[in-house]
């Protein structure tokens, strides 16, 4: 398992530097043809992780559910998102995997519910989840890579 979590802190590092390098207005910008911008494709990946692992789980995320209704599965950006939730995102980028980890290796997840993906792989474990999240999270670095030339 510590591979699935070296996986996920290279791709959040990754991530970082879309944060790190681009400002608000490019973060909040949809380029023409796509759907969703920077900031939501980060907000997205957290929101997933934690519905992924810990709601399916049974056990309680680390996310409000102000931040779920934003960027879960099926959202697009309604709103400009403001330095301050840039900010909180920023914060739980590493925080959620970092804790995670620390839950993980606290034998914290005991049951899972079992999921399909719209992939159509099931989800049968914690384990599952925690590798899913990483293709996840690198077909969204993907898309931002993409974003980033048109901005």
């Amino acid at each position: 398992m510590n591979q699935t979590f070296d996986v996920n802190a290279t791709s959040r590092n990754m991530v970082s530097k879309f944060l790190a390098g681009y400002t608000l207005e490019q973060l909040n910008t949809i380029p023409e043809g796509f759907s969703n911008n920077l900031i939501w494709n980060i907000g997205h990946i957290i929101v997933t992780q934690q519905l992924l692992v810990y709601k399916l789980s049974g056990l309680p995320m680390m996310i409000s559910d102000e931040l779920v209704e934003k960027y879960k599965k099926g959202t697009k950006p309604e709103h400009i998102a403001i330095q301050t939730e840039v900010d909180e995102i920023k914060s739980l980028l590493f925080e959620t995997i970092n804790q995670t980890k620390a839950d993980y290796d606290n034998q914290i997840f005991k049951n899972y519910n079992e999921y399909p993906t719209s992939t159509g792989f099931i989800l049968k474990s914690v384990e599952d989840a925690l590798a899913f999240n990483n293709l996840h999270e690198a077909l969204h670095i993907g898309i931002m890579m993409s974003i980033r030339k048109f901005i």
